[in-house]
């Protein structure tokens, strides 16, 4: 056994997590940050663009399109976490194998040429990749058919609590 070894190979994954959910929260940034700032006054974080998205973080919440959308906060941090359990390698893109992987998870396994026709329609451009604003505009936007099919199957597949305790007591209408 050699003496260098890395034993510490979670926390790197760990650190590695916590850079991609902040960058992703950049682009989450509620609406609110924005306006406590004043009219002409935008911090140096609005202004930045990412690479993976290349769109400023507070685009896609100005929109009118999607600000009327209700519980807008809620629903990106749904997104946000579905996007980091599927985007394996961290790199700010879920590329065709991570898509092969939700899929294939879900029970609905897909060939190549599907899933790149599926990229195609939610990046607009031919490459293997999508961001996140693309997975965004996509899930709020008239198209996200598939995807919210997606997390409604994931949300029906876990396991539904059972009450604990006692059984509730029968009326004598349901007895047999």
């Amino acid at each position: 056994m050699s003496q260098t070894r890395d034993l510490q190979g979670g926390k790197a994954f760990g650190l590695l997590k916590a850079q991609q959910e902040e960058r992703l929260d950049e682009i989450n940034k509620v609406k609110g940050r924005t306006k406590e700032s004043g009219p002409g006054e935008r911090g140096p974080q609005t202004q930045r663009t990412y690479p993976s998205s290349g769109f400023p973080p507070q685009q896609l919440l100005d929109d009118p399109k999607y600000s009327s959308d209700e519980d807008l906060p809620s629903k990106l941090e749904a997104f946000k976490k579905k996007y980091m359990e599927f985007d394996l390698n961290g790199d700010g893109d879920i590329d065709i194998m991570s898509l092969k992987r939700m899929l294939e998870k879900l029970g609905v396994p897909k060939t190549h040429l599907e899933l790149k026709k599926l990229i195609r329609e939610v990046s607009g451009t031919s490459g293997e990749t999508f961001s996140y604003s693309d997975f965004l505009k996509m899930m709020l936007g008239k198209r996200s058919a598939i995807l919210k099919m997606i997390l409604m199957y994931e949300e029906k597949a876990r396991e539904q609590e059972k009450p604990a305790g006692p059984p509730a007591k029968k009326a004598i209408s349901e007895l047999p």
